[in-house]
């Protein structure tokens, strides 16, 4: 196997930090061709679907990547605007409010990239460009406030992927988690805060988390506990007594059994109890996306009103909203203790010691 170097390397070059913030990805284009690519490289990863491979290449490739693509561009279509796709339209925002914030703060010693676990731009195509910009020291932040094997520990998967093909590896940190940043919580509670202000409070607000498994809580994944911890500090933080909030878990799919209660069934019922108005929030997306603007947003409320109820309101994700970049900043600068500005690399003494043993830079 051979290595990749670092094209163009001088032994001068200065040594930089990086940080690599990542978003689960979304197709080149709302077409069925583009989520059949999408959906196999999504699907195909062992850390969603944990099913033995031979079975599940059967089942993704004889069933799924027949049927769902075209439903799946549909949807698509249907949030889709002339910059693209919502999800990479808000991880650029923040991308680049985080770089003024932090370029302001480290100027050119940090190097900010974003790349997307499936679809493009990838994890790899990031990792190339920072190495080749003279990133040495590299923090990965990836946008889900919980950990999930699914999620946070696939990200680790594609960076390690990417790392076994290099000849010089950066050192490495890892955002595992920031379900109980202060920070992070406040930027929600800010944001119910003003929709109330705007809009009046509702007799229930309904915190929506992605669903996964139950056996994947069963065999020690914390997401379940982590989302339930966030929706008890957002609830503290907002004075929400017993009753006056729930968490719930959406976008199942399969018919084995998920992290309940489920958004859909909750919302079907709550009507049949008196609760005839609701707030959403979905406080696992940093941004909004088709699982929150078309799911949430018209799917599941179309669920509660045929149900009975009379009001029902969905409040956005936290996007690019300056208490989010705040939150995003704190978790970064947590994460860069001792790195930015780091110890002089001594770049004259390694290019000498490189042109004693005949390199030319």
């Amino acid at each position: 196997m051979g290595y990749r170097g670092v094209k163009g390397y001088s032994h001068d070059q200065e040594d930089l930090t990086g940080v690599l913030v990542t978003n689960l990805g979304t197709p080149d284009e709302p077409t069925p061709k583009a989520l059949r690519r999408y959906l196999k490289e999504f699907l195909w990863d062992p850390r969603v679907v944990e099913v033995p491979r031979p079975i599940w290449w059967c089942i993704l490739n004889g069933i799924i990547l027949n049927i769902r693509p075209r439903r799946s561009a549909a949807a698509y279509r249907e949030v889709w605007t002339e910059q693209g796709s919502p999800l990479m339209i808000h991880t650029q925002a923040q991308t680049a409010a985080l770089k003024e914030r932090l370029q302001q703060r480290f100027g050119d010693r940090l190097v900010i990239e974003f790349a997307m676990r499936y679809g493009n731009p990838s994890i790899g195509s990031a990792i190339e460009r920072m190495q080749q910009a003279g990133v040495r020291r590299l923090l990965v932040l990836p946008l889900y406030p919980q950990y999930s094997g699914a999620t946070t520990a696939s990200t680790f998967d594609a960076v390690a992927e990417d790392f076994r093909k290099r000849r010089w590896l950066p050192e490495l940190r890892m955002v595992n988690h920031y379900h109980d940043s202060p920070a992070y919580i406040e930027a929600l509670a800010a944001s119910v805060e003003e929709h109330w202000q705007q809009h009046g409070r509702a007799d229930r607000l309904l915190m929506s988390y992605h669903g996964v498994p139950k056996r994947y809580l069963l065999q020690g994944d914390p997401y379940f506990c982590e989302c339930h911890k966030t929706s008890r500090l957002l609830a503290e933080r907002l004075g929400l007594g017993q009753g006056e909030w729930l968490t719930t878990f959406q976008s199942r799919f399969g018919r084995e059994e998920w992290l309940k209660p489920y958004t859909d069934e909750t919302l079907k019922g709550l009507p049949g109890q008196g609760v005839k108005s609701v707030q959403v929030i979905c406080p696992g997306f940093s941004a909004d996306c088709l699982e929150t603007i078309e799911e949430i947003g018209q799917e599941n409320r179309e669920y509660f009103m045929e149900a009975g109820g009379e009001r029902y309101e969905y409040i956005e994700a936290l996007n690019a909203r300056p208490a989010h970049i705040d939150a995003l900043e704190e978790v970064i600068l947590n994460h860069l203790q001792g790195w930015v500005p780091a110890a002089a690399a001594e770049p004259e003494k390694r290019q000498k010691l490189a042109q004693d043993q005949g390199a030319e830079r």
